[in-house]
């Protein structure tokens, strides 16, 4: 984070962070450079340091100058999409014959990205339950490089202590990379305890508007951050100037949709834990939560994902989804409409048969920013 936002607060640094105004007209709104060249000031003279848009542009700079100052961090890049972001971490990180411990609770398309890329070229991986870091502590191998977390998890709402884990990290001597798409830089701040890379699908929360396609590594070592934007210009999978200039929107937002989203969440657990047809539910603001206590040590509050389980197996699961009107039934999540989904047959159908396969009663909410008392009435209907 520069100095100049050293001590500000998450609010104004979201809206002021890497958006200064224009010097050419005083816009107080980056403009978007939709442009692939830039005229150089004679061979080899570039003019700000830009030359070609897969290498550097002013608007996806702007963007990624603001993730930096919001995770606490020194070097923000953005992507075309999260799983883009994912893949340049893992091919930065990792060689053939290295190891990696994923999570038993994870996004479908990252244990995909593993089990069916990452894995063709000579990288091994093994699963750990991360909430347990003496679990995660013995599935390390003298050619683990890597651990990989999600806090909240992808759709079991698992909590990792994270400075926990990240001290087991340094002792070992691998990196700890942390998914912080569920909670958002606005509710935790993994890079402060003790993660090395931090991971966004900006699609998610920090876009909010179900609009655009993102994702973001941001890292505090200066050398790998370097190495990332090598690997981030060869491997050309970058964000474009409008998705930028949309994403870039879509913070200045971040706090107060963040509030509005965890309140709504917390006021639909209240009914879902009280519901007959309901047979659990998973959300880190309740009590008895297994991480609520590691929750409310590292997050600000405890966002707007729930999960719950519903009375008569897997087709009665499907049935509430369908039953659904003012949730949306879709995949994704963090827009300010709420979304509904089967996670089984629809963001994690690629886990099925593996050990991350997900329970297929299990029922996902993305609760948006409407009136809780009109969300709560739609599962109430939902459910019969």
């Amino acid at each position: 984070m520069s100095d100049s936002h050293s001590t500000q607060s998450f609010e104004t640094v979201a809206i002021h962070a890497g958006n200064t105004a224009d010097p050419l007209t005083g816009a107080v709104v980056p403009p978007i450079y939709q442009v692939s060249t830039y005229k150089q000031d004679g061979v080899g003279g570039l003019r700000g340091g830009y030359e070609y848009s897969r290498s550097a542009n002013p608007t996806r700079t702007a963007l990624e100058e603001n993730l930096a100052a919001l995770e606490g961090g020194s070097r923000g890049l953005a992507f075309a999409s999260g799983l883009a972001a994912e893949d340049c971490l893992l091919r930065t990180l990792l060689s053939p014959g290295d190891h990696v411990v994923i999570p038993n609770d994870a996004y479908g398309g990252t244990f995909r990205l593993f089990a069916k890329v990452v894995s063709r070229w000579g990288v091994e991986w093994s699963v750990a339950d991360t909430s347990d870091p003496e679990a995660v502590r013995a599935a390390l191998t003298d050619r683990t490089k890597a651990i990989w977390v999600e806090t909240p998890s992808n759709p079991l709402l698992g909590i990792t202590d994270i400075a926990a884990v990240a001290q087991i990290a340094r002792e070992a001597g691998v990196r700890l990379v942390v998914d912080n798409t569920f909670a958002s830089p606005y509710l935790q701040q993994p890079l402060a305890l003790g993660a090395d890379v931090v991971v966004h699908s900006m699609t998610k929360y920090m876009g909010g508007h179900s609009d655009v396609v993102g994702g973001a590594l941001v890292v505090n070592d200066a050398e790998l951050g370097e190495e990332l934007a090598y690997h981030q210009n060869a491997m050309g999978a970058v964000a474009g100037p409008f998705d930028a200039w949309l994403v870039l929107r879509g913070i200045k937002t971040l706090a107060v949709r963040m509030d509005r989203h965890s309140e709504n969440a917390t006021k639909v657990t209240e009914m879902l834990t009280r519901h007959a047809r309901v047979s659990s539910v998973l959300y880190p603001g309740l009590p008895e939560h297994p991480g609520h206590e590691v929750a409310a040590k590292q997050m600000r509050s405890f966002g707007g994902m729930v999960s719950f389980r519903v009375q008569g197996g897997e087709e009665a699961a499907v049935e509430v989804c369908n039953r659904a009107k003012l949730f949306t039934l879709g995949e994704s999540l963090g827009g300010v409409e709420s979304l509904i989904e089967h996670p089984g047959r629809m963001t994690h159908a690629s886990v099925v048969g593996s050990a991350l396969e997900v329970p297929g009663d299990l029922v996902r909410l993305s609760v948006g920013i409407e009136s809780a008392d009109d969300l709560v009435a739609d599962l109430q209907q939902a459910l019969g």
